[in-house]
């Protein structure tokens, strides 16, 4: 009989699968319903359009956090980390890769949305793969980095996940750190500000009010929030001091994203949902422009 894994430092038995069960539920939640945003844009036509396209990058991205928290999940159980270091750089940078993508193709979503409602221009084939596929590169860009030695990957404080280290608070650090999040939450951030805030005027003006303008920045804020707090104290005090149960809360608070920005972009588009019930069901959806407006 093998026995288990001594308990990391800092955890209880159930608070150690607490976190793991979390992380499983996440996981499963988000990968469901983001597949399902990804196989009805596949088999349903008429959700097949440029600004959808966007919407797919994001149910992309959030389907790979989904398998990262899924990997966190596993090892959680275990106790421990079983692929080495480098089975941590690897998840390291797979996290990092698909949750920028995501944040950055959630601003692209916003740039469309504007261009949608307020110049009432219309996004081509073209420009909307351009968007995509720079969002993911840009990603990759900022992902990369680390394992070539600005930044680094190292274990959350369970130990059964990876992500960038804050440990250690030197300059390596924070001269990642103020060019990772200027360059990958606050310009993301105040695209989507400016773009909603204009939405939300045009909206107002008609009195015609398509869905709630603020909830896409709310939901970047609440969740990735946190997380950004956390490694930005770490720049400038020693976060070691907190607990690391504490530690792993914005970790957990940011798997969440998948599941949200389901909700937020698929199914609360209105016609982004019809085509997911004609996927589910069979029943057709009358003929409409489906363009990204949710509820």
């Amino acid at each position: 009989m093998v026995a288990a894994h001594p308990l990391p430092e800092g955890f209880t038995e159930i608070e150690v699968f607490a976190i793991g069960t979390a992380l499983l539920v996440e996981a499963l939640l988000g990968f469901c319903l983001n597949g399902l945003t990804i196989i009805s844009f596949r088999k349903i036509k008429e959700l097949r359009t440029p600004s959808n396209l966007l919407v797919l990058s994001i149910a992309l991205a959030d389907c790979g956090i989904c398998i990262n928290a899924f990997i966190a999940a596993f090892s959680s159980f275990l106790r421990y980390w079983p692929y080495g270091s480098d089975g941590c750089q690897i998840h390291g940078f797979h996290g990092f890769l698909t949750a920028l993508a995501s944040i950055s193709s959630s601003a692209a979503v916003a740039w469309d949305r504007y261009h949608h409602y307020c110049t009432r221009s219309r996004l081509q084939w073209s420009t909307a793969a351009s968007m995509m596929v720079f969002a993911w590169l840009f990603a990759a860009f900022w992902s990369v980095m680390p394992l070539l030695g600005w930044g680094e990957y190292d274990y959350e404080p369970l130990r059964t996940c990876c992500t960038l280290d804050y440990s250690k608070g030197d300059r390596n650090y924070v001269t990642f750190l103020f060019a990772l999040s200027t360059f990958n939450f606050m310009i993301p951030g105040f695209i989507m500000l400016t773009a909603y805030q204009s939405i939300h005027q045009k909206f107002r003006k008609t009195g015609n009010f398509k869905f709630n303008t603020g909830l896409p920045l709310k939901t970047l804020v609440i969740c990735w929030g946190p997380y950004c707090l956390l490694c930005s104290y770490a720049a400038v005090e020693n976060v070691m001091f907190i607990p690391p149960k504490y530690r792993m809360i914005p970790a957990l608070v940011a798997k969440t994203v998948p599941t949200v920005d389901a909700f937020v972009y698929a199914l609360g588009n209105e016609n982004y949902r019809g085509g997911i019930w004609q996927f589910l069901t069979g029943q057709k959806i009358e003929k409409a422009e489906v363009d990204n407006k949710t509820k």
